[in-house]
């Protein structure tokens, strides 16, 4: 043993760790002390019970709970497999295995006896090595492992990886090994992506290797409507592994069938944006179509930076993108132009033929602006339309952006509409004030509810003449909000707010005009509604004749705490009889950014 000693002098804190796994360690194999042998295919090994039992929940009920090895001197572990086992025994003693150079299946042995042992950790790192190490070659026998001993994590990374090489595996002679349970559950999937008549062929490979196999659960996973029907007539039928029946039907389904309602498998890459050129996406159609996927979200001006096309009645009109093979995807992050307040509206379809569309979205009774954050049922596609119906300001259609995703979100939808949990009324999100008067344009939508005084932090109207108007980036079904109404004193305010999806379709969501509103305001939507624009409206004020509110958002949090406000922390002691007058609000000139917005429209 070594003789360096490791004291933290000024703890107090003596740490030998090392000393005892080196002495627990020079028992491994060692006949010293030894009380219980073990065998395994033949070959004895000196153990120590107490060794045994202290790191492993198995070996305690085998050796002390009082079964009948437990008063036994020598023991078969009859499951155990040599190599796998020498491993392990040293991991009991030292703590440590060295994988790197180990074949793959004894690899898989040690997983199955780290499973039966219960050492969780080892399972664990052996499953993270195997991630690593994943190809063609051996991720069949990995999966069936996965399976045999239900490890949720590895089973899915084999998956995951089965998935993205599809055409490799199914041709690979390890994919003829598989257990029936693996293959059932791979071939299930939307995402085993090759083309069905090879996932075919390669069942039928599997099938003549598993003869003793009930092959009928594993035929049903097969989606024959997908495999052309000159295939299904000279490749299918003359194995004799359908029915004639099941051949008709796939033939009716081809012919007969919406070619979107035929179930087809799709390439699945989680967050990477397939929508690009490295992934063999193109624009087909669309002018300046150059734009589109060049990944420049900064660089556009009235000249360049988009792709454009003419709105018309005609849907072929629109900009149309090609990916480089089919996909799933639930999730689309477009920028619209937004150099100026204009808005836009517009669809979005997927389609496998170009003939027969399924729309993904549809906002095109919406005004949208800026960057939009879309979220739609998981759809294969190998085809995207965006088709614009409007723009407030001509007769054009312009995105500067496209990017299409599969995420694993936890967004809820409605309706086809993003049911928000966070605030959506914020800049990053690309809500803005349109009408109202402040220091800044977006004043009431930047989160600051505390610094606000006489002077600033507040969006204001004139009372009896326009509004407070926010307008969110795309139609979000709200179910509440809530405003801070300015109360550095003790006055009172009337109110009432409207909301529309567009401007001219308004609903009044809460009337306050005939009650005296302090402080924090919030509102409740029942039903909830697909909602773009919110109105405020000031009706009365006890102090002058202006309208202010410091803060708006929705939804409202869940918890709806409310933050202090200056009058709960400093309330000045002035009421609107006392000889204080109260001072006016600002004059609407200071407010140079945020008069009414509808000057600064331009034309593309």
């Amino acid at each position: 043993m070594s003789s360096h000693h490791h004291l933290n002098p000024s703890s107090g804190e003596i740490d030998h760790i090392h000393f005892v796994s080196e002495d627990v360690g020079a028992l491994y194999r060692s006949e010293d002390y030894s009380d219980v042998t073990l065998v395994v295919a033949g070959q004895k090994f000196n153990t120590h019970k107490l060794i045994l039992a202290a790191r492993s929940e198995y070996f305690r009920a085998l050796l002390f709970g009082g079964m009948r090895e437990s008063t036994q001197n020598v023991i078969e572990l009859p499951s155990a497999t040599l190599p796998a086992f020498k491993g392990l025994l040293k991991y009991i003693y030292t703590g440590r295995m060295s994988l790197a150079n180990e074949r793959d299946e004894v690899i898989l042995d040690t997983l199955g006896l780290a499973h039966l042992y219960g050492f969780l950790d080892l399972e664990a790192a052996i499953s993270d090595y195997l991630r690593e190490i994943l190809s063609i070659k051996n991720v069949c026998l990995i999966i069936d492992t996965a399976f045999l001993y239900q490890l949720e994590f590895l089973t899915r990374v084999c998956l995951e990886y089965m998935d993205k090489h599809a055409s490799d595996v199914i041709q690979h002679e390890n994919f003829l090994q598989l257990s029936p349970e693996a293959l059932n559950k791979l071939i299930s999937r939307d995402s085993f992506y090759a083309p069905e008549i090879d996932i075919f062929l390669a069942v039928e490979s599997w099938v003549k290797a598993n003869s003793d196999a009930n092959a009928s659960e594993v035929l049903s996973q097969l989606r024959l409507s997908l495999i052309s029907i000159t295939d299904l007539l000279n490749v299918v039928r003359p194995t004799g592994l359908v029915s004639s029946e099941a051949i008709l039907d796939a033939i009716s389904a081809r012919t007969q069938t919406r070619d979107s309602e035929l179930e087809y498998r799709g390439r699945l890459l989680v967050d990477e944006n397939v929508a690009h050129p490295m992934h063999g996406a193109q624009v087909l159609q669309g002018e300046m179509r150059s734009y589109l996927l060049n990944g420049d979200t900064i660089n556009y001006d009235m000249e360049r930076g988009y792709t454009r096309h003419t709105i018309t009645d005609s849907p072929e009109q629109g900009i149309l993108i090609k990916l480089g093979t089919q996909c799933i995807i639930n999730h689309v992050k477009m920028l619209l132009w937004d150099r100026d307040m204009r808005s836009y509206s517009y669809y979005i379809e997927g389609s496998m033929d170009q003939k027969d569309w399924v729309k993904l979205i549809d906002h095109s009774d919406f005004f949208c602006r800026s960057w939009q954050y879309l979220y739609f049922e998981p759809r294969v596609v190998l085809y995207i339309r965006i088709v614009g119906t409007n723009n407030t300001v001509n007769r054009v259609f312009h995105v500067v952006n496209f990017e299409a995703y599969y995420t694993n979100h936890t967004e809820k939808l409605s309706d086809g509409f993003v049911v928000p949990t966070q605030n959506v009324a914020v800049t990053e999100k690309s809500a803005c004030v349109i009408e109202g008067v402040s220091r800044s344009r977006n004043n009431l939508l930047n989160g600051d509810t505390s610094n606000y005084d006489w002077d600033s932090g507040y969006t204001c109207h004139q009372l009896g003449s326009g509004a407070i108007l926010v307008q969110l980036g795309q139609p979000y079904m709200i179910n509440s909000m809530r405003l801070l109404l300015w109360d550095c004193d003790n006055r009172s305010y009337s109110y009432y707010i409207e909301v529309a999806g567009n401007t001219w379709d308004w609903l009044v969501v809460a009337d306050k005009t005939r009650e005296s509103c302090q402080s924090w305001q919030t509102i409740h939507i029942n039903p909830p509604r697909a909602v773009v624009y919110i109105r405020i409206v000031g009706t009365h004020n006890t102090a002058n004749e202006v309208f202010h509110c410091v803060h708006f958002e929705c939804p409202a949090p869940a918890d709806d705490k409310f933050p202090k406000s200056p009058a709960q922390r400093t309330a000045p002691s002035i009421s609107p009889s006392s000889n204080n007058p109260l001072p006016p609000p600002p004059p609407p000139e200071v407010a140079t950014e945020a008069v009414n917005f509808d000057d600064d429209v331009q034309t593309n």
